[in-house]
């Protein structure tokens, strides 16, 4: 399902744009950093989704980009039959961020989706937007032009949020295998969350509307079916091509929230977005993990950062990742835990036959951050009335802790860098990422013995495999 907010760069207190959420899906995830990479002129990707994919479809191999961006994205291994890893949201070096959100297409859309369809699926297109993308336009142009050329693998709609440092865009994929996406633009004054991704009304000159993208047939392809009178009033996107459902009383909520911030003294800080991601009212075990990305105007690739969670940020703090790091923690990177077909494989086959794990045996010995925060989720749930109030504070204190090192360690690898020492920048970044990344996981599994053994002794073990979290709004 997911969770995108994005807040424009004049309501903010230090002059950012953000962009921030999570994903919710079930199985593993982990933080991937790609490297800036040159492709041979013949390369290409496999995209699309599988016979077996909820929607069912034909892999197909589309042309790559010559040279594809270093960024920072978080993966994950399953979601409804579509090929794994899979991209949920990111941030690349020129400044450009997605965040995945799903769009539910209407049931005569999903109808008309053929049973071979073939093109990128929603995570083929995000990781397309990071690899290539110079700007948050570009990116929804860029989104256009992979379907029109090569067509969508639906699993019934879906939409992606696209920012950079002036504006986002909500990009809204219809189902159906006609080419359909919407896009509309949030400037530099707007907050804009989805869950799901949704669009309403579409201005009839939107080909020329500074606002607003689409295909040539948008409007017309409703008119043709005769799901649109255009005497009827404005083009509705989500009444005509969407659930009909609207926004979400979630969103209501916290788009007034973050606006009532927005009109204090000094606006929206980093630790309100944070508190948009981690809120308890919105977050909960469906989150696979938490992820708030500043996007300054003007930075240094290697000096933009991705701040991440490895689970919910009700019970994970978010640790600042610059995109100049060398690497990411073996602890945050990819573990067995929760991956998709893990259960079926060994680190030691037997023989040729049985399935190797994807997971190489020594960072599989180290400690999984997604297992340890997850069983601190699972603890703090159990009686949030008195463990919640206990860790909130923690992972705020530690986040303002680690914000405020964080310009000295961004100006000391600058320097670095005018010095013509990238090797030595690299290296202070990250010490300085993996550090506190550890320096959390630390404090994390030592706040789960300490509410293990206080839950066990005051509450024993409850076996009922009903949730008892805090109620939310979603």
């Amino acid at each position: 399902m997911s969770y995108a907010i994005y807040v424009g760069a004049n309501l903010t207190d230090d002059g950012c744009a953000y962009l921030a959420g999570y994903g919710d899906e079930p199985s593993s995830h982990w933080l991937e950093l790609a490297p800036r990479m040159e492709h041979p002129t013949d390369a290409t990707i496999e995209v699309g989704v599988t016979a077996a994919s909820l929607m069912p479809g034909v892999r197909t191999a589309i042309p790559q980009a010559p040279v594809t961006a270093r960024h920072l994205r978080v993966d994950y291994s399953y979601y409804l039959g579509v090929p794994a890893p899979l991209t949920n949201g990111g941030l690349n070096e020129r400044g450009v961020a997605v965040r995945d959100v799903w769009s539910p297409s209407g049931e005569r859309l999903r109808e008309l989706t053929p049973a071979d369809q073939r093109g990128l699926n929603y995570s083929d297109l995000a990781r397309a937007v990071l690899e290539r993308s110079r700007t948050a336009r570009e990116g929804v142009e860029l989104i256009g032009e992979l379907i029109e050329r090569h067509g969508e693998a639906t699993y019934g709609g879906n939409s992606h949020l696209i920012a950079d440092a002036g504006e986002g865009w909500v990009v809204v994929e219809f189902a159906g295998g006609q080419g359909l996406w919407v896009a509309e633009r949030v400037g530099p004054d707007g907050i804009r969350v989805s869950r799901p991704g949704v669009i309403g009304e579409v201005p009839a000159d939107y080909a020329d509307h500074p606002d607003f993208l689409g295909p040539p047939h948008l409007i017309s392809f409703a008119v043709e079916r005769g799901w649109y009178d255009p005497a009827d009033g404005p083009f509705d996107a989500n009444a005509v091509y969407g659930d009909g459902l609207g926004r979400w009383e979630g969103v209501r909520w916290i788009e007034e929230e973050l606006a009532a911030r927005a009109g204090r003294p000094g606006g929206i800080g980093l630790a309100d977005v944070i508190w948009a991601v981690r809120t308890e009212r919105l977050t909960g075990d469906s989150a696979g993990y938490g992820q708030v990305v500043p996007l300054p105007a003007d930075e240094r690739p290697e000096l933009r950062v991705l701040w991440h969670a490895p689970v919910g940020a009700v019970a994970a703090p978010l640790i600042p990742f610059f995109l100049g790091v060398d690497s990411v923690p073996p602890e945050l990177r990819r573990h067995r835990y929760l991956t998709a077909g893990e259960d079926a494989a060994f680190a030691d086959p037997l023989d040729d036959d049985d399935p190797r794990s994807s997971v190489a045996p020594r960072i599989e010995a180290t400690r999984s951050a997604a297992a340890v925060f997850r069983r601190l989720l699972y603890l703090l749930a159990e009686h949030d009335e008195l463990f919640l109030p206990e860790v909130t504070p923690v992972w705020e204190a530690l986040e303002r802790e680690t914000a405020a090192a964080v310009p000295a360690v961004r100006e000391s690898a600058k320097i670095l860098l005018e010095a013509g020492r990238p090797e030595l920048a690299a290296d202070v970044l990250t010490r300085f990422s993996c550090g506190e990344a550890i320096r959390a996981l630390d404090l994390g599994e030592a706040m789960a013995a300490s509410m293990d053994a206080r839950s066990r002794v005051l509450f024993g073990l409850r076996e009922d495999r009903t949730w008892r979290g805090p109620q939310r709004i979603w």
